[in-house]
């Protein structure tokens, strides 16, 4: 299911008026996202082009006048935290939950924004685990909520900022600022084009005769931390043999005439990384001229690049492509998307191809690998606001 359904409004607001008593004043969400293209591009300050989905946070919410902050989390059988405003606030022992919501508040009042407190309901159904942000889509909706019950002096991308502070800093979790800014800035029928140096962003008109499909491999990722790692100090190692700031500062041109100068590893993953970046830029103005031909070959391309040089596919994804690029060919795209070792596989597609696209996947994929997918069909869709 996919967008706010009436029945999950109700029951947020059902349990609202149960632990709070009395209803909520209002209703923001904040939604989830994939990515189309342009992988393990962000830390190299390139370019990525995500969109926003139709799975969301939902919360509903209103003001205190006491410094304090209540919330309760439907889908984590209604628990709740309580904080002060007036106290230092320090992280939640067992709730992880809960230090989304704590971190997004202490980085507010770290910003200087002035408020007072706030009742609280989540709920929500973006899959969590599946690598569509469903923690960011959480701290740009707590985000959202303060900005707008206190009309704090905040642009969405400020709210998308603070959130990405928070999950590095409170939660302690490394991340990229592209999850949070698509959240917050997403357009319906539109992709993002997000320069990760800049932060400037750019919508791009998706046709409304595509699908989004997603397709959770459901493979266990086993060395995605220390892998990760890896590729991340392969590419600075490249930055610095190449004497840039970042590998968005050379051309594929340019890297190809000093390949000398790398170890052969190292330049595999630079080329990668440079070579999707301006695969993006070119999947921008594909997709922005419907040329669904030219947006085919760049997904493509994308996932032998990250197969090849970035070396960050498993062989079950590797099989779900195969499947369904030669079951789209020129009509749509295919490739990995995330950060590899697991995760999902994004398509985009005509309406009429989904059903068969489904099939075929439901009919190989459990037989060939014994695992079981999961397939989640998108819209490109609105981000953060009030309902």
């Amino acid at each position: 299911m996919t967008g706010i359904s009436e029945s999950r409004l109700a029951e947020l607001n059902r349990t609202f008026l149960t632990i709070f008593g009395l209803a909520p004043t209002r209703h923001f969400q904040a939604p989830g996202r994939v990515n189309l293209i342009g992988e393990h591009t962000d830390y190299n300050d390139g370019f990525v082009l995500p969109c926003a989905i139709d799975y969301q946070t939902l919360v509903a919410a209103s003001p205190r006048t006491d410094m304090r902050v209540r919330v309760v989390a439907l889908d984590y059988a209604n628990q709740q935290d309580e904080f002060s405003l007036s106290d230092e606030i320090e992280s939640h022992p067992t709730q992880l939950w809960s230090n989304y919501v704590r971190g997004v508040v202490k980085h507010l009042q770290l910003r200087g924004m002035q408020f007072t407190g706030a009742d609280i309901a989540i709920t929500g159904n973006v899959p969590q685990g599946a690598g569509l942000s469903s923690s960011a889509s959480l701290e740009v909706a707590i985000g959202t909520t303060f900005q707008q019950l206190y009309n704090l002096p905040m642009t969405k991308a400020e709210v998308a900022l603070n959130g990405q502070a928070a999950e590095n800093q409170f939660v302690g979790c490394n991340c990229g600022i592209m999850d949070q800014m698509v959240s917050a800035c997403g357009a319906q029928h539109h992709a993002l084009l997000l320069d990760c140096r800049s932060y400037d962003t750019q919508l791009i008109s998706m046709p409304e005769s595509l699908s989004v499909m997603i397709i959770n491999s459901n493979v266990k990722r086993g060395l995605v931390d220390s892998e990760y790692n890896t590729r991340r100090k392969q590419c600075e190692q490249a930055a610095d043999i190449l004497g840039i700031k970042a590998l968005r500062d050379i051309s594929l041109t340019e890297l190809q005439n000093k390949k000398s100068l790398l170890p052969e590893v190292v330049y595999r993953r630079a080329h990668h990384v440079v070579s999707d970046s301006e695969r993006t830029l070119l999947a921008a103005d594909a997709l922005r001229n419907n040329d669904i031909k030219t947006l085919s070959t760049l997904m493509a391309d994308s996932h032998v690049s990250m197969r090849d040089d970035f070396e960050i596919t498993v062989k079950p994804i590797d099989y779900i492509v195969e499947l369904l690029s030669e079951y789209l060919a020129e009509q749509g795209g295919v490739r990995m998307t995330g950060g590899g070792f697991g995760g999902c596989i994004v398509a985009l597609m005509p309406h009429a191809l989904v059903d068969g696209a489904k099939q075929l996947v439901a009919q190989h994929y459990q037989a060939k690998t014994g695992i079981k997918e999961d397939i989640y069909i998108c819209k490109a869709s609105n981000g953060a606001g009030e309902l």
